[in-house]
C-alpha cells in the first residue's frame, strides 16, 4: 500500500487542534467500537494481569532486570518453554522481539512502538553496540511526540518541547544524515481501522519519511479493530498481523 503522496511540508493537522481535541485524538480508550472506555481498561488490564502470571507460572523468566539507572527501567524477560523453540518471545512494556538464529525482530504497540522506532534510529556506534536488528513491526504507535506537550498527561511527564523534538522518531529520521541500521530491514508500520486520526496520520507520516529514506517500510491498515484489539489477537495463529509477521521473519531469516 502506497500512501507517499502528501506533502511533507505542509503544517501538522494538529496544530489546528485544541487542547480537548488533542486530548480525545491521543485517548485510544474512546475510540473503541465494541466496549465501553472504562470497560476496555479493565478488561484489558486484567487479560494482560492474567497471560503475565500464565507465563511467569509456565516459563523461565528473569524478572526487573535493570536496564538503566532509574527504580522504574525494568526489563522481564520470558524464555523458551522448549529451547528447540525457533522464534522465542519476550514481553517488554508494550512491546516484544523475537529472535532467530540469524537476528532480532523488534515489535512495539503504542508507547512500545515508539519505543522501537526509537532502536532503529539509534546511533549503535555511539554506544559501542552492532546489534543484528533484522526487521521492525510498529503497531499503533506515537511517532512524534511534540502533540503529547499539550494534552494532561504531560503534566507528570514535564517534557520540554527539546525533549518531545529529542525523542520523536520522526525528527529523528528526517535530520538523520546516515541510516544506523540496514535499509534493506524491512519496517511495517501498521495501524487499526479504529484507532483515532491522529494515530493514523502519525503512522502514514512515519511511513512516509521512511520510504523518502530509502528504507523498505510498508504501511498497513488492519481492518475492525482498535487500538487495544489489533495487538491482544497475536495471540491468535491466524489472525492476519500475526501471518504478517511469521512470514516477514521467515522470510528474511
Amino acid at each position: 500500500m502506497d500512501v507517499t503522496g502528501e506533502n511533507p511540508g505542509r503544517e501538522a493537522s494538529w496544530k489546528k487542534m485544541s487542547k480537548e481535541e488533542l486530548e480525545i485524538q491521543y485517548s485510544p480508550s474512546g475510540w473503541v467500537v465494541r466496549r465501553g472506555a472504562e470497560e476496555t481498561l479493565r478488561t484489558y488490564s486484567q487479560i494482560g494481569d492474567e497471560a503475565t502470571k500464565r507465563a511467569q507460572a509456565a516459563r523461565g523468566s528473569l524478572l526487573h532486570v535493570p536496564y538503566g539507572d532509574r527504580e522504574r527501567e525494568r526489563l522481564d524477560i520470558y524464555f523458551p518453554e522448549d529451547e528447540s523453540e525457533a522464534l522465542p518471545f519476550f514481553v517488554f512494556f508494550h512491546g516484544g522481539y523475537w529472535q532467530s538464529g540469524r537476528g532480532i525482530y523488534l515489535c512495539g504497540h503504542s508507547a512500545g512502538a515508539h519505543l522501537a522506532a526509537m532502536m532503529l534510529l539509534a546511533n549503535w556506534t555511539k554506544h559501542g553496540a552492532t546489534p543484528n536488528l533484522k526487521g521492525f513491526f510498529l503497531v499503533s504507535g506515537i511517532y512524534d511526540l511534540e502533540p503529547i506537550m499539550h494534552i494532561p498527561e504531560n503534566e507528570a511527564l514535564l517534557m520540554t518541547l527539546e525533549d518531545a523534538q529529542r525523542n520523536s522518531p520522526q525528527r529523528c529520521l528526517e535530520v538523520a544524515l546516515t541510516q544506523p541500521v540496514d535499509a534493506a530491514c524491512p519496517v511495517l508500520v501498521i495501524v487499526g481501522q479504529h484507532d483515532s486520526p491522529e494515530y493514523h496520520r502519525q503512522s502514514r507520516e512515519f511511513y512516509q519519511a521512511l520510504r523518502r529514506g530509502g528504507w523498505k517500510a510498508s504501511f498497513e491498515e488492519l481492518d475492525d479493530v482498535d487500538h487495544f484489539e489489533i495487538i491482544w489477537n497475536l495471540t491468535q495463529k491466524d489472525y492476519v498481523l500475526t501471518q504478517m509477521i511469521l512470514k516477514t521473519i521467515f522470510q528474511e531469516s
